[in-house]
């Protein structure tokens, strides 16, 4: 597999840069390699130094270089942490690029703003990702505003919150892997390669090697848990339908080294200088002013107050991100039955194989999905069975009390349709499952034929406007009045002004203290869509859509013989193709699950990545289904109320 355009997160770096020169020097290399690093100085030497190592090549790669923090936004990236941290403006504005509206976010990040720019056909990600999030330490970020809650005052409170909150590791990832999928979707990236990070090189929680006197460090345990949860979205991503292929890859030791020599070093506080040391008596306890005084040890003083012996000049090996280490250093974290090292050639090597369309069988991705357990034939099975009892149970509960019983007599208890509890999110999904119960109702009440037939020409010989008064009528007998606002779910009706509610209204959703929300046409439009039963005449016309959509699905499979016919453009298995024409179940019994599911499946994209469509199978792609995205000089057949352009209204 052949990329014309590549780009390198974390370029200027150990394996990066590897990367980059096992790309220039593969058979087939890209015509563009983007070096992306935090500073601008770095990636601009990064692609000096290979432009000038590549120069002599026939096929020649040019190096552009890319810089800025990606995990903040495009106006804050070029700022230090520190200076980020410290200014209470910019606190407040990296804390709405993490916890606010996702859109503003996205608008304004720079990782997008480098993905978009740049438009690669493949990432290779090879930022500390785990290492960024987890060294940001929540635990002292915690002991912090512990300790400011009683000892300090409320605008240093303020500020060790803010740092805390912008410490959190799962919203920081979350965030970041959302970004980084809408935006290579967007650029029409095919490959996004992760090199990522155990945490502790491979070895256990029994690591000697800790950031604290604390064994083992929970420092150094936050950088696993960020890593494997980094390996867990990821694995998510990669069972998302859509071009985009995730890999990661998870060396497993110390990742060495860059080069050796003779250095001016800083230790893990900074200093860079050697000191005369002072002499200093440990006096446990002594009595001063007739009481006795515990003597205090200064951890920190001021180093003007030592007498400097010179840098701290000495043979180190820099191992890139991880630092430089001494002789003794090395020696120890590098012996046998330690951590080990690994080359970063080697890893560079793996990760161009697997960009190529190798199998190296190190892909973490594919591991994971390969050792998953996935649903089960015997579940299959049993799925008939768990809703043929829950339909016969319905039956026979709402012949015996109709829903509405309960108002004629107080001792009677009703009994309501199994339709949605609104425990299973989201909550366009018990919207969808109500206005679905509606409409069979509307078939049962024509007390003729199959619903969904019935239905189908119900629709197709009324207007949007007769059928949303249909299905106002229909509320009652459904016991949809009743039980949808009794479970969070208002229900709209057509005048777009009144609303039937219980005590709780599930959406819209409100953070923090907040438990109401200001009306206006455009919020109830938005509300009505993600969770409310709406009975306007615009979410009418998009029910009629979405059946004349079924229809044509079910007309592209109805020829396919055997198993090829069943797909997620089917609802349930439904329509299942046959010779001559013949379909199982079309036209037959509505059942409003297996609808929402094809709803999921088609208009969402909401279907499991290894659940093929028909038209995937032929080749097809695209955003906006999983037939490949709408048509519009597609027209759509005459049921449902003649012959319409395919589209979607509100709902």
């Amino acid at each position: 597999m052949h990329h014309d355009s590549v780009l390198i997160l974390g370029g200027p770096g150990l394996v990066g840069t590897q990367v980059a020169r096992a790309l220039a020097r593969s058979d087939s290399p890209p015509r563009v390699i983007f070096v992306a690093g935090c500073r601008q100085s770095r990636a601009e030497e990064a692609c000096r130094q290979l432009r000038q190592e590549f120069a002599f090549l026939p096929s020649h790669t040019d190096f552009i270089p890319q810089w800025g923090n990606i995990f903040v936004p495009s106006s804050l990236a070029y700022i230090p942490r520190s200076e980020l941290l410290a200014s209470p403006t910019h606190r407040q504005a990296l804390l709405r690029a993490l916890y606010d509206n996702f859109e503003e976010a996205y608008q304004e990040s720079h990782l997008v703003k480098i993905v978009l720019t740049c438009r690669p056909e493949a990432i290779v990600d090879c930022v500390n990702t785990a290492t960024c999030i987890s060294y940001q330490d929540v635990f002292e970020g915690a002991a912090r505003v512990r300790e400011s809650m009683s000892t300090r005052g409320v605008d240093s409170q303020i500020a060790d919150l803010e740092t805390l909150l912008l410490s959190q590791g799962a919203p920081q990832l979350i965030r970041h892997v959302l970004m980084l999928h809408r935006a290579a979707s967007e650029a029409g990236t095919r490959v996004y390669m992760k090199v990522g990070t155990t945490g502790t090189g491979g070895m256990g929680v029994n690591i000697p090697y800790t950031h604290s006197e604390e064994k083992p460090s929970k420092k150094l345990l936050a950088k696993t848990e960020a890593g494997f949860g980094h390996t867990g979205l990821l694995f998510a991503l990669s069972r998302t339908p859509g071009p985009l292929i995730v890999k990661e890859l998870k060396p497993a030791a110390l990742i060495a080294y860059r080069r050796t020599g003779m250095m001016n070093n800083r230790d893990k506080n900074g200093n860079g200088v050697a000191f005369f040391p002072r002499e200093e008596t440990l006096a446990f306890r002594h009595h001063g002013e007739g009481r006795e005084i515990q003597q205090v040890l200064e951890l920190s003083e001021d180093p003007s107050t030592f007498q400097s012996a010179g840098p701290l000049r000495f043979a180190v090996v820099d191992t890139g991100e991880n630092g430089v280490f001494a002789r003794g250093e090395f020696a120890a974290i590098s012996a046998f039955g330690q951590m080990e090292f690994l080359t970063p050639e080697e890893i560079a090597a793996v990760a161009v194989r697997e960009l190529q369309g190798g199998n190296t069988g190190l892909d973490v991705i594919a591991a994971v999905n390969g050792s998953v357990m996935g649903p089960s034939y015997k579940a299959g099975l049993l799925r008939q069975k768990v809703m043929s009892e829950l339909r016969e149970m319905d039956r026979e509960m709402s012949s015996a009390v109709p829903p509405h019983a309960h108002l004629q007599s107080q001792t009677t208890v009703p009994a309501y349709p199994s339709i949605a509890l609104g425990r299973l999110g989201p909550p366009q999904l018990s919207k969808l499952l109500f206005e679905c119960a509606l409409l069979r109702q509307i078939a049962k009440n024509c007390a003729r034929g199959e619903e969904l037939g019935v239905l189908l020409e119900f629709f197709d010989g009324h207007t949007d406007e007769d059928i949303a008064m249909e299905m106002c009528k229909a509320l009652e007998l459904s016991g949809v009045r009743l039980l949808a606002p009794s479970v969070g779910v208002p229900v709209l009706l057509p005048d777009g002004h009144t609303l039937l509610r219980g005590p709780t209204v599930n959406v819209p959703e409100v953070s923090g203290h907040r438990r109401s929300a200001p009306v206006d046409a455009e919020s109830v439009d938005a509300w009505a869509r993600r969770g409310w039963v709406d009975l306007r005449v615009q979410n009418v016309a998009s029910w009629r859509e979405r059946l004349m959509e079924m229809v044509v699905c079910h007309r592209e499979v109805e020829g396919v013989e055997g198993s090829a016919g069943v797909c997620v453009e089917a609802p349930g298995g439904l329509f299942v193709g046959g010779r001559g024409g013949e379909v199982k179940g079309f036209g037959g019994d509505f059942e409003i699950g297996d609808v929402v599911g094809w709803i999921f499946n088609n208009e969402m994209r909401g279907c499991r990545e290894t659940t093929r469509s028909l038209h995937q199978q032929s080749g097809g792609k695209g955003e906006e289904g999983a037939r490949g995205g709408k048509n519009p000089s597609r027209v759509l057949p005459s049921v449902c109320g003649g012959a319409r352009k395919e589209g979607r209204g509100a709902g």
